[in-house]
């Protein structure tokens, strides 16, 4: 594994690649940090650069970057629940819990989407409380809030 920090509107996010997937993007003083890995560079480190910079500037609403999140296999089904999810539109928890075929693992969900290591590419920042408030979000909820507003076209970088 290898990493290259990239700078971005939202501050550091250090992006960590096996060479044949990117495996985590990870903020700068995110809630819970992930390892760290030697500097480097390679394809897919250059790819995830290039679109995540495409995605800030409005111009990029689906990633197209091969991902593989580390996690359980209910975690990962939760994780690829996130990526079904429409640019600018938002899902609750209880929501996603239905898509996974889990109605009853709202709380899990919620917890499966605090670990997503590859948030943004992987959008848990599109899941909100049923009530519409901003929960949680491992970059803070400040983030998430400029993330969701970038999708609906409020702001301008």
């Amino acid at each position: 594994m290898i990493s290259a920090i990239h700078d971005s509107p939202i501050g550091a996010l250090t992006l960590a690649s096996s060479g044949t997937a990117l495996m985590q993007v990870d903020f700068e003083n995110g809630k819970y940090p992930l390892p760290r890995y030697t500097l480097g560079d390679d394809e897919i480190l250059d790819r995830a650069r290039r679109e995540l910079d495409l995605y800030f500037a409005g111009t990029l609403r689906a990633f197209t970057i091969s991902v593989d999140p580390q996690g359980t296999e209910f975690q990962r089904k939760v994780w690829a629940a996130l990526q079904t999810i429409p640019y600018g539109d938002t899902r609750s928890y209880a929501q996603q819990a239905r898509a996974i075929g889990s109605p009853n693992a709202t709380r899990a969900v919620g917890a499966a989407n605090g670990r997503n290591p590859i948030p943004i590419i992987i959008p848990c920042h599109r899941v909100i409380g049923a009530n519409g408030s901003l929960t949680g979000f491992g970059g803070g909820v400040a983030i998430k809030q400029f993330l969701l507003d970038l999708e609906l076209g409020g702001v301008l970088i």
